[in-house]
């Protein structure tokens, strides 16, 4: 089972990532301290005295997210700001590219395309080692989900 947990700091969410990780490691797996934790390869980070324990974060401005689960998990999250328009088209691929022209070329719907794309490969643990447009990820409106590699 996945659980979430998101906050938001003052000014940076980075600064409060450590604080909400030994919070919900606490609520969910009641352990009394943050084990400590170490990056795999590729920078994933897990807990070496807890290798059942699956957990990842992530911040931008102001936010920290956290995800904690029993098996692998990747999360994202981004502030929403304008981008150069030739970000979409680096980031990408052609499929997801007709996908976020017929929607308009919201930037909400880039982030969504950006985010899954991110937290796919820090599921997978092999972070952004392939161009973002080779990264695949599931179509989805605000509110659906879907499973992907598992």
């Amino acid at each position: 089972m996945t659980r979430l947990f998101a906050a938001q700091a003052a000014e940076d969410g980075a600064s409060i990532s450590a604080a909400l990780l030994a919070e919900a490691v606490r609520a969910v797996w009641r352990l009394e301290a943050l084990p400590e934790t170490a990056l795999g390869p590729q920078g994933k980070p897990f807990f070496p005295s807890h290798p059942a324990l699956h957990f990842n974060l992530s911040h931008s401005g102001p936010y920290a997210f956290c995800a904690l689960s029993d098996a692998p998990v990747g999360v994202d999250v981004e502030r929403l700001r304008p981008r150069r328009a030739a970000l979409a088209k680096r980031a990408l691929s052609e499929e997801e590219s007709a996908w976020y022209v017929s929607r308009g070329r919201r930037w909400e719907d880039f982030y969504t395309l950006w985010t899954l794309k991110e937290a796919r490969v820090k599921y997978t643990g092999t972070g952004l080692t392939l161009p973002p447009r080779d990264i695949a990820v599931p179509l989805l409106d605000p509110g659906q989900h879907a499973a992907m590699d598992g």
